[in-house]
């Protein structure tokens, strides 16, 4: 093969330790610290505790068709491969694979912004003249100092991950031991009038709230996104994801339940440091500053792991001429990307500029309308069709489990609100639009001949 020919290749570094650590850090991110408040006042009472449990079966039964994906095609890219082989490489599926990339776009800064934003909020409570603009630059600067910590040899940033990531199971040990130490149930299964009739309200409330929880456990399918660095991808890959989501759900409702056994949830609901007052009520003034520091040790470390999958994702398409040619970069002596790792780190400051809310509800909406929902069928459509492709890992209960999922997503969609709807298919509009577009230019499908 000529050197012009040659793709570069990633070193498979990254174990099973690592992979999970990797996973649970990008779920175990500021979310959950943030998002009781939200979750709660989404409902108006306890009874929200449904989205997370609602949530952790999603995640599960989606976090199987990941698996199952992940160890047929462990490259680097994830479903920028799955759905291209899935719905047909020499027709519909190039479009999916350019959809996949469009959004890529647009949920890697709005993902990695909100754990961003998430540490700027936690500082006020350290910092509590912060001004809102302050507060801003701070999210910006998290974002940069990610970015060169990630400039580096995928081995190096592996130890790393695996030391966050002890960092955080720390931080959640002291949290839910402290609550069990404490647990109030009569706090916690306190609900107000009508709290469970089934009407519109109650069907929202429960979406709203699953909406969020789903944010907060986002991050199990990781490493499907460096599959091309990890080893024995056949094995490792499944076995990540199903610890990782097994492991945080446990930890989520364990963690949620002992919080609000401590400070009632009307109170609750109108705090945005919530697990600092939380220590703060237990343990005074002092320890809630030394776990608020370790909240911020928490978020940072969602922030390093989302834009160490998302760098990943433009690199891999370019490197086969799918994309633009410098995402294609790599270190000539560590093989990183380099200019995807850039390129999403600058965008991510940009997107600092939002809200928290308008970063979440954004980029789960965009997501399921432009991949999730995609990604469910294409299971099927490997299973049915594309025998070629081996399955070394089959989810369980199939097809109910990714029917199950299915399901999930789309009320979670349908729930969401319609401006967020109208966004999403504002940007599938353009997104097939430019595809046609450079289609044309390259006289490729549905332009060859």
């Amino acid at each position: 093969m000529p050197a012009s020919e040659v793709r570069p290749s990633l070193v498979r570094g990254i174990g099973l330790f690592g992979a999970t650590s990797s996973n649970m850090l990008n779920m175990i991110g500021v979310g959950p610290f943030l998002t009781i408040p939200l979750i709660i006042a989404s409902m108006n009472g306890p009874q929200a505790m449904l989205g997370w449990v609602l949530g952790a079966a999603i995640a599960i039964c989606d976090g199987l068709v990941w698996a199952e994906l992940g160890a047929a095609m462990p490259d680097t890219g994830g479903p920028y491969r799955y759905l291209f082989e899935a719905f047909g490489p020499h027709s519909f599926g190039r479009l999916l694979r350019y959809l996949f990339l469009w959004q890529t776009v647009a949920v890697a800064p709005l993902s990695i912004a909100s754990g961003a934003v998430g540490f700027s909020q936690y500082v006020k409570y350290l910092w509590q003249s912060v001004t809102p603009t302050e507060q801003k630059l701070i999210a910006m600067a998290v974002c940069l100092i990610a970015m060169a910590l990630l400039y580096r040899g995928i081995e190096s940033v592996s130890k790393l991950s695996v030391l966050l990531w002890l960092v955080v199971l720390g931080t959640i040990a002291w949290i839910i031991i402290s609550g069990l130490i404490h647990f109030q149930p009569a706090k916690v299964f306190t609900f107000p009038p009508n709290a469970f009739r089934m009407d519109s309200g109650f069907f929202f409330g429960l979406g709203a709230a699953t909406l969020i929880a789903m944010y907060d456990f986002g991050g199990y399918n990781n490493i499907c996104f460096v599959g091309g660095e990890v080893k024995d991808p056949t094995k490792t890959i499944p076995r990540s994801i199903l610890f990782s989501v097994i492991a945080v759900a446990a930890i989520y409702l364990t963690m949620n339940l002992t919080i609000l056994s401590v400070v009632p949830w009307q109170e609750a609901a109108k705090t945005e440091t919530i697990v600092s007052l939380f220590i703060q009520r237990l343990y005074g003034n002092t320890a809630a500053q030394i776990v608020t520091v370790l909240v911020l040790w928490t978020a940072f470390g969602s922030v390093f792991a989302l834009m160490l999958g998302y760098s990943r994702i433009p690199f891999a398409a370019a490197a086969e001429g799918n994309f633009f040619a410098p995402f294609a970069r790599l270190h000539p002596t560590k093989r990183f990307p380099t200019f995807a790792l850039l390129f999403v780190g600058v965008t991510s400051g940009i997107a600092c500029m939002l809200d928290l809310e308008s970063l979440v509800k954004a980029l789960i909406v965009i997501q399921i309308m432009l991949q999730f929902l995609a990604q469910i069928v294409a299971v099927t459509l490997i299973r049915k069709y594309r025998k070629d492709i081996a399955r070394p890992f089959s989810m369980w209960a199939y097809p109910v489990t990714s029917v199950i999922a299915f399901a999930g997503w789309m009320y979670i969609l349908v729930a969401s609100g319609w401006q967020y709807i109208f966004a999403g298919s504002a940007l599938i509009v353009a997104g097939i639009g430019t595809y046609l577009w450079r289609s044309k230019l390259r006289r490729e499908w549905p332009y060859a001949s």
